[in-house]
């Protein structure tokens, strides 16, 4: 009995022993990170307000919107179409008028000096109704806008010749209300 109890003392103890130097199972690897997506997460984060202009730099935007809107725009001889460059002109005064609604114009259409007084003033009346019909069919109060004619009794240029007439046909533009509170377009 005594060497069974033995024997099984030693059985015991050497699978103790045994079991203590068993081999680890190893831990399984963490699972991947997800991938990334390639939408980013949507922050609330505030914006920089926009930076402000200073008062020259406001000032100068002011009176770069004041001669944008006194700049004379120039006609073919014998016409009164709107020329491209004149459109364009005009598309920068739309822009002005609509950033001031106060704001009030008067166009005075010119000739050079050749025909007759009456067909010049009507030519003149011709070329600022002109210029008035392509700001108020883009929105601006017709009320907004005087025109007027001096035919060619003010020209720009003495002289005759080319170079004199082509700036002698003119559109001349007038702030007649609203000048002091002038804003520069957005």
């Amino acid at each position: 009995m005594k060497r069974v109890s033995r024997v099984l003392m030693v059985m015991v103890s050497t699978s103790l022993v045994l079991g203590a130097c068993k081999k680890k199972q190893p831990t399984p690897a963490p699972a991947p990170a997800p991938a990334p997506t390639s939408e980013a997460p949507v922050r609330n984060t505030p914006t920089a307000p926009a930076p402000r202009d200073t008062m020259e730099e406001y000032r100068a935007k002011v009176a770069a919107a004041r001669a944008r809107l006194l700049e004379t725009i120039y006609f073919e001889y014998d016409a009164d179409e709107l020329r491209e460059e004149a459109r364009a002109s005009l598309d920068a005064k739309l822009a002005i008028l609509n950033a001031n609604p106060g704001l009030r114009i008067r166009i005075a259409g010119h000739c050079d000096e050749r025909g007759s007084d009456e067909y010049n003033i009507a030519l003149g009346r011709r070329r600022s109704e002109a210029a008035k019909r392509y700001l108020t069919d883009r929105g601006v109060d017709a009320s907004r806008i005087e025109t007027s004619s001096f035919g060619r009794e003010r020209p720009a240029v003495q002289g005759s010749g080319e170079e004199a007439w082509s700036k002698n046909r003119r559109d001349e533009f007038e702030i007649t209300a609203g000048g002091d509170q002038l804003r520069a377009a957005p």
